[in-house]
């Protein structure tokens, strides 16, 4: 009867030791978890309520969907680009900021003599 309490003990004693070792490499995993968990906690007890964000921003979200919608009429109601290719798409723009005239089917003047 002794031998097994005092196989008992050694175990116990032995289990006991284990048990702070093991906790002590988690140590780490541990404080991470805390200091998420209070950042968590902190952030949802002082951060704004959704509707005080929404009362702030109402204009800006109002503005946003009205120019949205604007679009939208002016897009159905515009009548359709005559080309139909896409390659030639603003070409004749680019043609304008650059300063070079509409040339279309005349040679190139050389100026080398």
């Amino acid at each position: 009867m002794q031998k097994s309490k005092r196989a008992h003990l050694e175990f116990s004693e032995k289990s006991s030791m284990e048990i702070p070792e093991k906790l002590l490499k988690f140590r780490f995993h541990f404080l991470a978890g805390t200091i998420f968990s209070l950042s968590l906690f902190s952030f949802i007890k002082l951060a704004p309520s959704f509707l005080d964000v929404l009362s702030y921003f109402w204009p800006l979200l109002v503005s946003t969907a009205l120019f949205l919608a604007a679009v939208v009429v002016f897009r159905r109601l515009s009548p359709p680009g005559t080309e139909v290719s896409g390659e030639n798409h603003g070409e004749e723009l680019l043609d304008f900021v650059a300063g070079q005239p509409d040339v279309a089917g005349q040679p190139e003047v050389s100026t080398d003599e």
